[in-house]
């Protein structure tokens, strides 16, 4: 299991969260995470998610 970094801002900039969330790998990542940003109703709001190495693996702005 690998840790992912999820954050979401506001148009200034301001960070509104940041999570560590664990999945097994990017791809799997991307999927799941995409669907739990979806259910904290933040997919209209900027945020990104990136791998421990600092790969970006979601960006919405």
């Amino acid at each position: 299991m690998k840790s992912y970094k999820f954050t979401a801002f506001e148009p200034t900039g301001k960070v509104i969260t940041e999570e560590t969330w664990t999945y097994e790998n990017d791809d799997e990542a991307k999927v799941k995470g995409e669907l739990a940003i979806e259910e904290k109703g933040l997919t209209g709001i900027t945020h990104r998610l990136v791998n421990s190495s600092g790969k970006l693996v979601l960006f919405h702005v």
